[in-house]
């Protein structure tokens, strides 16, 4: 098992930035492709931007391209979400995830990881 917890979401304004934390334990965390997804009130989760398991190799949905970075520390066993830019429509609970298999491009969108974090709330005020 892979616990995941989310941390530093919270109320910005519109073009502010957040920095979303996640710290992993109970397995090798290195062992492990980490992403981002994200779920607006009425609507699917939606995948944001994944991690290959050393960093080298990252994949963004294009809605935040550009806006967002993910990156990963495996020796403190955390991946961050850097968020800037922030819209309205950011406005989501945001989770990250973790699988041993990493997804590739057009297929990070059918990703489906194993384990999940409880999610942390981004609420842009415009």
């Amino acid at each position: 098992q892979v616990q995941l917890v989310e941390s530093g979401g919270g109320l910005v304004q519109a073009g502010g930035s957040l920095r979303l934390s996640c710290a992993a334990s109970g397995r090798t965390f290195s062992n492990y492709a980490m992403g981002w997804f994200r779920q607006a009130p009425g609507k699917e989760r939606e995948f944001l931007s994944a991690i290959s398991w050393g960093g080298e190799t990252t994949y963004y949905a294009g809605s935040v391209k550009g806006r967002f970075t993910i990156s990963r520390d495996n020796a403190k066993n955390t991946v961050y979400l850097q968020m800037n830019s922030l819209k309205p429509e950011d406005t989501a609970v945001y989770y990250c995830a973790a699988d041993r298999n990493y997804c590739s491009g057009a297929g990070c969108f059918e990703w489906t990881p194993n384990y999940w974090g409880q999610g942390t709330q981004v609420t842009v005020s415009s």
